[in-house]
């Protein structure tokens, strides 16, 4: 669980942190990290994107191996589990047999000194990686890929398990996080176990300098702006948005609408969709 602080003032009353018990090395390989430029939530036209982003406290990026298709049947010895601020799950520093390091996703419970391994066909351990179609069904996984060869797309933040229900033809039958139960081509690749730092969500922040340190803007009501600014803006004093709906910033009406393309070509993978769960038979 996390720590919590003592009230020494307001801001530290309700505020509590992690406690980093699982955390072994301070700084990150030198080799793995690179320089990122800040954005600050715009695009390449220099238009905002994603509102409320910029500044924040400087960070490099740990760059992380989501295929280790290039390393199939490579034993690796777990060197260290790290901290990085890119990402809420930690990551594990690994030693490949070859001699390289790579940083990984690092599941809940991988220690100092295991050894993990990615193949087609290994055994089904926390933090080796195999194909969808040899894990044995209701185990949890992570780090799901969606094409072949593509690398994790799916169940990647920290705490959030898919589950294994089997396979039907070419495809494997993969309950998320939400309760959807989705179709993935069996020789796909995902990794047993789940995320780790499942208590990032339970951390309070506490206050909103906090937020500022980790690049997140203030968030304004869109009837304070200025007309230009949002379709709710304008008007002298307090007055109502004057819609009929809420909208967002770009037009798009912003409650209950559904924004998932009705004629989407890959619909019939979903076998049940989110907020309905599966009970599997133990």
């Amino acid at each position: 669980m996390p720590r919590k602080l003592k009230p020494t003032t307001n801001a530290r009353r309700q505020m509590s942190v992690a406690t980093f018990e699982e955390i072994t090395k301070s700084h990150p390989e030198k080799s793995l990290t690179v320089s990122l430029k800040q954005n600050a939530g715009r695009n390449n036209q220099g238009k905002i994107t994603v509102h409320h982003k910029g500044s924040g406290h400087g960070k490099k990026y740990r760059l992380i191996d989501f295929k280790r298709t290039d390393k199939l049947n490579i034993a690796a010895t777990v060197k260290a589990i790290e901290y990085d601020p890119y990402r809420t799950s930690y990551i594990a520093l690994l030693y490949y047999k070859d001699g390289e390091k790579r940083y990984i996703n690092a599941p809940e419970g991988l220690k100092i000194g295991n050894q993990i391994v990615t193949s087609n066909k290994t055994k089904a351990k926390t933090g080796n990686r195999m194909k969808l179609e040899h894990i044995p069904p209701g185990f949890p996984i992570y780090d799901i890929e969606l094409q072949p060869g593509r690398g994790a797309q799916l169940v990647r933040s920290a705490g959030a398990s898919a589950r294994f229900i089997g396979t039907e033809g070419e495809y494997a039958h993969v309950q998320l996080p939400s309760g959807e139960i989705r179709m993935v081509r069996k020789e796909c690749f995902a990794t047993i176990g789940t995320p780790s730092n499942s208590d990032h969500s339970n951390v309070s922040i506490g206050k909103a300098g906090r937020k500022r340190w980790m690049g997140i803007r203030p968030t304004v009501r869109g009837k304070a702006k200025n007309p230009v600014d949002h379709p709710h803006g304008g008007g002298e004093g307090n007055q109502p948005i004057g819609l009929k709906h809420p909208k967002t910033p770009a037009g798009k009406p912003a409650l209950g609408f559904k924004t998932r393309k009705k004629r989407k070509p890959l619909k019939w993978v979903i076998k049940t969709r989110k907020g309905k769960t599966l009970k599997l038979i133990t």
